[in-house]
């Protein structure tokens, strides 16, 4: 089969582990002959930006899915979940010292410092009636909506575009990658990758972080899932 499009998270995917961008992994994305969207738990502007610096048009998923836009000078979708995220965040903070990120950008949910005993926050969460999960992408940890995720946001963003979520490639590599690689047509874990999110991709590469993108890149174009420009 034929893929339509490619959505790929960014941290961890097309970054090294220092967040610096991989020049191999962003040459092969601009190759393509698809649509690449963008798929990130970090907020509106920094996708924006990292689209634009890799060249990749103007598709792109942020906040986990809690907003979308199909261009850069158009209004995008938010989601309405930040008071649930909110009240989360004040039960927390009844417990633990907690340090915001970027609470001026985040729109939909609320990001935090990793520096608090995530299992037992988790506890707490559980035992109360707000509808919100907490998860760590290791590089922040996200109180956001249970029903708002990265695969939520593909189907807004393929209808969009009108396409259908299998008409898409997704490339992932952690927690929060889950329900973006659920939801495509074909699934991809670069190495580094978190277990679980191997268990569910259709191909898991040999390299991590962004050369694990180059090679993914490769075997679809190999196998003629994708096409490219050259």
């Amino acid at each position: 089969m034929k893929f339509k499009a490619l959505a790929i998270d960014i941290d961890g995917t097309i970054t090294h582990t220092d967040r610096r961008l991989s020049l191999k992994a962003t040459e092969k994305l601009r190759e393509l002959d698809v649509p690449v969207v963008l798929a990130t738990g970090n907020i509106l502007c920094y996708a924006k930006a990292a689209a634009k610096l890799i060249g990749v048009c103007c598709n792109v998923i942020a906040e986990n899915g809690g907003v979308v836009a199909d261009g850069f000078d158009k209004k995008p979708y938010v989601s309405d979940a930040i008071t649930e995220c909110e009240q989360a965040f004040e039960l927390l903070s009844q417990e633990f010292e907690m340090e915001k990120l970027d609470p001026v950008h985040r729109k939909t949910e609320i990001v935090l410092r990793r520096n608090f005993d995530l299992e037992q926050a988790r506890t707490l969460l559980i035992n109360s009636e707000i509808d919100v999960e907490i998860i760590d992408t290791h590089f922040a940890i996200h109180i956001k909506s249970k029903k708002i995720n990265k695969g939520t946001g593909l189907t807004r963003m393929a209808e969009m575009m009108g396409l259908s979520t299998c008409d898409f490639v997704a490339i992932g590599d952690s927690v929060n990658d889950v329900e973006l690689l659920d939801a495509a047509g074909f699934a991809i874990a670069v190495s580094n990758a978190d277990d679980f999110l191997k268990e569910v991709a259709d191909y898991v590469t040999k390299e991590p972080y962004g050369e694990g993108t180059a090679e993914a890149i490769d075997y679809l174009i190999t196998n003629g899932m994708l096409g490219t420009n050259k």
